[in-house]
């Protein structure tokens, strides 16, 4: 293969920040009518190679082509005037303004006197989503769009700047399964008409639908570059990891012991109708279902997030009262989030700080004076424990990789000594490798009798990892099963079983 076949080649990208070196040496190329997987752990240095190649960051060395120029540096404004989109896993719109208004937002079209030209925008926005068949109106305002369509509309805006490089980051991590299918769609589409395409996610039984071609980085090197058809699922995951992982979903058996919590009868809006269930001692107790079965809703509930109607909540057979999330916490009830950068950590403070903030209780004194020492110990202790990856604790809890945030967001309710732990999609966003770490710690605390119970969109996670699977659809409770007894198909048919009743009515 020929320099010039290349649309990006990037060799011997050079990146270091204070502690860290994040790029050591990394190459990269990228064709045009291709659709490269850019893959590695957290923290193997993928967001900061698509931010050099997007003029988010500044290389130290290395050299940069794109359609065959050479650049020393690349700015944003660069980028886009190369044709260098990124498409980045939080959205970034105005949820306020139209679909066609973000689309041109700072290139927005002006019309005579030097007036806004809201008819001319509105035009061609409805061009380039009809190009791409997206079914939106121009005048539909962002805000009232669900999170898949908003994700078409960056995908309309990148084209819109003339896009002949899209990056695309985690995109189907908040999607269904039918919005993953047209999402592909699109990508394929894009594909056929010559666009190169990096595509960065960490759920790998993706790849097979629409990836040409797989580079893999580890610790901020660059491993190798493969057709995927020329490899295995194995081989990208040791790449990857540095090693084999013989067993991705690390199950523990355990003998069942007494109850540990049980809710009675929840009710909290609409969501959450006459939920009931138990957990034991020495089991992992999964929810499933399909998006808007209300699992997310009914953790807010039980955690004192979100006002419960009615409802009573057991804790080693002892009824509590949680009215907020400080009543759950003293009780010894805690929840990891599903959104850990929104709603379980404060990432512009230290991984110190974050550790410390939800346990003050422990780690002041009668004076309530912050014993240091002990804060100290603590963050060590769950640093050891929890393998976090990280130059110091006094780093920001954001410089971090998502799945090092994550054990962050578990370890400062480990420090308590908690009862019961409650995982709202624990491993969204994170490397295969950082997912068998924490299935491990998991199965490490039903080994030590703490409750677990865990939320998931990803069947196979539900089967690999729980005792025993309850199945949520409409806001209610459709089905329980042991793993022994579950497969996929049981759990779909339980997730549809309210929609198939309303279909038949009909």
């Amino acid at each position: 293969m020929q320099s010039q076949d290349y649309i990006v080649e990037m060799t011997g990208i050079i990146k270091e920040f204070p502690g860290v070196k994040a790029l050591s040496g990394v190459d990269f190329r990228l064709r045009a009518g291709e659709v490269m997987a850019l893959l590695g752990e957290n923290g193997a240095g993928k967001s900061t190679l698509v931010k050099i190649l997007s003029g988010v960051y500044q290389k130290d060395a290395g050299t940069i082509k794109v359609f065959g120029g050479t650049y020393d540096s690349i700015t944003p404004k660069k980028a886009q005037e190369l044709g260098i989109a990124i498409i980045h896993q939080e959205l970034n719109m105005c949820q306020h303004l139209s679909v066609a208004e973000n689309i041109f937002l700072g290139r927005e079209k002006i019309g005579p006197m030097r007036r806004l030209s809201q008819r001319e925008m509105n035009r061609a926005a409805k061009e380039i989503l009809d190009n791409l068949r997206i079914d939106l109106s121009p005048t539909t305002i962002v805000g009232d769009l669900q999170v898949s369509k908003q994700q078409m509309v960056e995908i309309a805006k990148a084209l819109s700047t003339n896009a002949r490089i899209l990056i695309m980051d985690e995109p189907t991590s908040a999607l269904t399964a039918n919005e993953i299918d047209e999402l592909f769609r699109i990508i394929r589409q894009l594909r056929e008409e010559g666009r190169g395409i990096v595509y960065i996610s960490h759920r790998l039984e993706e790849l097979k639908h629409i990836v040409d071609t797989v580079t893999i980085l580890r610790d901020g090197q660059y491993i190798c570059e493969t057709p995927f058809k020329d490899t295995t699922m194995d081989e990208i995951i040791s790449h990857m990891v540095g090693r084999d992982i013989t067993e991705k979903f690390p199950r523990v058996t355990h003998p069942v012991g007494r109850k540990i919590f049980e809710v009675k009868n929840l009710n909290a809006g609409r969501m959450v109708r006459d939920v009931s269930f138990e957990v034991h001692e020495g089991e992992i107790v999964g929810i499933a279902g399909l998006m808007g079965a209300g699992r997310t809703e009914t953790t807010r509930a039980i955690f004192g997030i979100d006002r419960k109607e009615s409802g009573e909540i057991f804790l080693d057979g002892k009824k509590i009262e949680i009215n907020s999330p400080a009543d759950s916490i003293k009780a010894g009830i805690v929840l990891v989030p599903e959104d850990r950068k929104r709603d379980g950590l404060c990432i512009k403070l230290s991984i110190r700080d974050n550790i410390a903030l939800p346990n003050l209780d422990i780690v002041c004194d009668k004076l309530t004076v912050v014993n240091r020492k002990l804060v100290s110990e603590m963050t060590q202790k769950a640093v050891d424990s929890l393998s976090i990856k990280l130059p110091n604790d006094l780093v920001d809890a954001g410089s971090l990789s998502g799945g090092n945030q994550q054990k962050v967001v578990v370890a400062k309710w480990l420090a308590r000594n908690s009862r019961m732990v409650l995982f709202d999609e624990p491993t969204r966003g994170i490397d295969v490798g950082a997912k068998v770490e924490i299935y491990t710690l998991m199965n490490d605390l039903k080994k030590n009798g703490i409750g677990v119970l865990f939320v998931s969109s990803e069947l196979p996670e539900i089967l690999g990892i729980s005792d025993r699977i309850i199945v949520m659809c409409d806001g209610r409770i459709t089905g329980e099963m042991s793993r022994d007894d579950a497969t996929q198909e049981k759990i779909l048919e339980m997730a549809m079983r309210f929609e198939s009743k309303i279909s038949h009515a009909v």
